[in-house]
Order: C-alpha cells, then structure tokens, then sequence
C-alpha cells in the first residue's frame, strides 16, 4: 500500500533501524558516570551531536537533543522571549508556520505579550521585506521573530536568508523551523535558533532539536536540569539521539539525487491532476517548494470522505480541508493563502517511492473523485452554466437566496453552483452559511468559475455571502 504521508512522517530510515537496535546494546547507561558502561554511552551522544551539528550548519555545543520537535518549538521560543524580556515582548511569526509555533504565539499573548502574523500570497510565500516592515512596525521591542523554513502542507520553500538579514539589521533573532527541510539540506542565512524533528526525515519518533547560536540571549523557563546544557532536562533517549543522527546523515548523503528523482514524479502529478479531474486547484508556489510534496484542492469534495476513498484504493494520503474529522475549521494554511480548502490532498512521497506508485495513484484518483462527487450531488462540469446557455429561462430571477446554514462543506458551494444558471448574467446569489469554510471556499470558487465575489455581510444566522454572475 502506497504510503504518501512522508510530511507526517516518514518512514523508518534502514539506517536508523541499524543503528537504534546497535545502540539498545551499546548506549543504554548513563551517559553522564564515568564508569565504562557510561563512557561508551557518552561517546555515543557526543558523537551523535557532532553528527547532527554539521547537518545542522552550528558548533556541537550549539545543539541539545529534545524529546520532540514540537517540545524543540516551544523551548526555543519560550527561551529566546524570556531572555529578551529587556529588549521588548513583541513576537513576529508567519501566518502559516506550523501549529506548535502559533501555539507558542498565543501562549505569549495570553502572558501579556504582543504578536504579529506576517501574512503570505496566495502561493504561500512570505513576500520580500516583509520581515523589515514587521519589525518597523511593532508596537514595541521585539523579542524574536519566527519563519519555518519550508511550508508542511503546500510545501513553499520561505525566503529564510532575506528574513535573517533583515532581523539581523533590527538586532533581533530568528528562529526557523527546520523541521520539513533539514533532511534535504541545511536551513539557509544568518539564523539565531533551529528547531527540527527527527521522525520527519526518517529517524525516530520522539526526538527534536534545537540550536541556539553563540552569542543569543536564551534563558530556560523550566526548571534547572544538568543534562543537554540545562535546556532539556530528563534522561536522554539515547538510543532515539544516535538513530536519528545516523539516519540524518544518510538521508543527506541520499538528497540531491532522491529530491531530483522525486521532484521529477511530483511535477507529474503537479501537470496531471488538473487534466484528469475537473474543477481541481494545485496550491503552493510552483516553483521555489519541496522536492517531494504537492497539495491540490477539489471543488465539490468532501475530504474526509475523500481520503476514505483513497484509502480504500490503498494509498495514504492527508488533508488540509476543512470537510475532515479533526476539524470543522479550514487549515490555518490554506487560509491564510487565500486558496480553495474543500477537498484538499497533501501527497508527500517518502524517499524510495516507486514511479509505478505514482501512476496508478493518478489512474485512480479521477474515479475516486467522481464517485465522492456523485453521492454529494454535486453538478458535473460546467453542467448549470451550460444547461442556462441552451434552454434559458425567459423571465430569469434576477436575484437568488440560498439557504446553507448548517450545512458543512462543501454543500453550500455545490447549491451555489447548481443556481448560478438560473440567474441572468449580472444577477446575484446569496449564499447564507455558518460554516467557517465558505468564507474561504465560495471566494475560491468564483475565482475558479470566473463568477465575482462582492463579499460578505453579517446575516441573522450565519453569514451572507454575495456572488454577481458574470459568465
């Protein structure tokens, strides 16, 4: 069964299974005793940390090893604000930084700090200088700003040299989340913090790591600890540290030659999607993004009962949509992008995937599509536009209401576009939905039917949602 969820998590690197069943033998003391057993297990750790540094870019001492990349997250930011209280308590962070960064946000909000979220065109990417414009305008000192380096759910790579410089210039540190890139290659510029998870470039679940350079104010929140220079207190999981350094080096001696090979299987499905399934909009810049990850949205698709479909079709994929079981909000991400949410796919190949996976992944995929379509009763292509066209209504409405509250995604957009036609060219109809998606999908919509969007109102239930028929 085809696993393409490699942005979750990838699967075990052979290395990383090598060395960890290696390590259970050899690094299981403690590595902090001077007797044998704890020399062994030390040379292990310190070798593990040198081989993590320089996949990293940092001296060793720079590094310390977490119990995960969302703990490396919240201890990196938590320390860097606290050991700039001095310097101010604004915090600057992208609009689509992972979740773990944005929780981190709103912990410092809720503490009395202030937050600015950088916002991103509708590729994902966060424009030049904008970095520079956050900074002059805070509303006060800024403690530190945040940018990840590449995006987890459409795959943008950011400009992560230009937003150091830029900090750099205000006296301000940034910390990246490496946590999707790090195994392609080392995070670019001047940066002051990394933080990185193993289990995304096929190490173990269970470790992360965080980098804070020389020279940058940190200082731990929680208690004291003596292990991993005092930044993350526990026993370390030794075993976990050397799997995850071996498989980090591996995966970097294996990039450039797997993210050429796999960059090459996501630009056709990037080309194909569009050709095979109607009314589909693959997001993420097209360009400057991930060798391995592509996202694309379907209109008319409810997502949760697509990825079951998939899933019967034997292929593992995940969703930024909103139509999913885990929420009834759409992605932060896709969001923040201004770009459709229903029916949202996130393919992400892990290292090795076979090209004949790919292809029959793309011969099922339209099937799958059309049979979640058919049983939501969405209209077929164009089918509204092109019956008004043959057998027009002689006395059209010139304005319709449609009433989808407490209607999920995508029902209100697919009632919308089986009405459209019965409007007269320059016509309205309005939408009336309470669910968070149309705000993102019926704008979507119209844009990729060629119909206007004139905005939003406040309704007695729910929101009205205005679109003037133009094609």
């Amino acid at each position: 069964m085809p696993y393409f969820d490699a942005a979750s998590s990838a699967p075990l690197h052979p290395v990383a299974r090598q060395a960890l069943l290696a390590a259970l033998d050899e690094g299981w003391a403690d590595p902090s005793r001077l007797y044998r057993e704890g020399r062994r297990a030390r040379l292990l750790l310190d070798a593990a940390r040198e081989a993590a540094a320089e996949a990293v870019g940092c001296r060793p001492d720079e590094l310390v090893f977490t119990p995960s990349g969302t703990r490396a997250v919240h201890d990196g930011i938590a320390g860097a604000l606290a050991g700039r209280r001095r310097a101010g308590r604004h915090l600057i962070v992208s609009a689509v930084e992972h979740s773990s960064v944005l929780h981190a946000a709103a912990a410092h909000e809720a503490d009395g700090g202030t937050v600015t979220e950088v916002p991103v065109d509708r590729t994902g990417r966060v424009a030049p200088g904008a970095y520079a414009a956050a900074l002059r305008e805070a509303p006060g000192g800024v403690a530190l700003a945040c940018l990840q380096s590449a995006n987890h759910e459409v795959g943008t790579v950011q400009p992560v040299a230009e937003a150091a410089e830029e900090c750099a210039a205000a006296d301000v540190p940034l910390l990246v989340d490496a946590a999707q890139s790090l195994g392609w290659g080392p995070a670019e510029g001047n940066w002051s913090l990394l933080t990185a998870s193993a289990h995304k470039w096929g190490g173990p679940a269970g470790v992360g790591l965080l980098a804070v350079r020389k020279g940058v104010r940190f200082r731990t929140v929680q208690p004291a600890d003596e292990r991993e220079s005092g930044r993350s207190p526990g026993f370390e999981n030794l075993p976990a540290i050397v799997a995850a350094a071996a498989s980090l080096r591996a995966v970097r001696a294996e990039a450039v030659a797997e993210a050429e090979r796999l960059r090459g299987l996501v630009e056709r499905i990037r080309a194909r999607v569009p050709e095979l399934v109607p009314d589909v909009e693959v997001v993420g810049d097209p360009e400057r993004r991930l060798p391995h990850l592509v996202t694309f949205s379907c209109l008319y698709v409810d997502g949760e009962a697509l990825l079951h479909e998939l899933d019967r079709a034997e292929f593992s994929v995940s969703s930024g949509s909103s139509c999913t079981s885990s929420t009834l909000t759409p992605s932060h991400v896709l969001r923040a992008m201004g770009v459709l949410s229903e029916g949202n796919v996130r393919v992400s190949l892990p290292r090795g995937t076979a090209e004949a996976d790919v292809d029959r992944f793309l011969e099922a995929l339209p099937g799958v599509v059309a049979g979640v379509r058919e049983r939501l009763g969405a209209p077929k292509p164009a089918e509204s536009e092109a019956e008004a066209a043959a057998d027009p209504d002689p006395e059209p409405e010139p304005e319709l209401v449609v009433d989808s509250l407490g209607k999920r995604c995508p029902i209100p957009v697919i009632e919308l576009a089986k009405v459209i036609g019965e409007v007269p060219v320059g016509g309205v109809v309005t939408v009336l939905a309470d669910d968070e998606a149309a705000r993102l999908d019926i704008p979507a919509w119209c844009e990729m039917r060629g119909q206007t969007y004139e905005g939003e109102r406040p309704a007695e239930r729910g929101v009205a949602y205005r679109v003037r028929r133009r094609a």
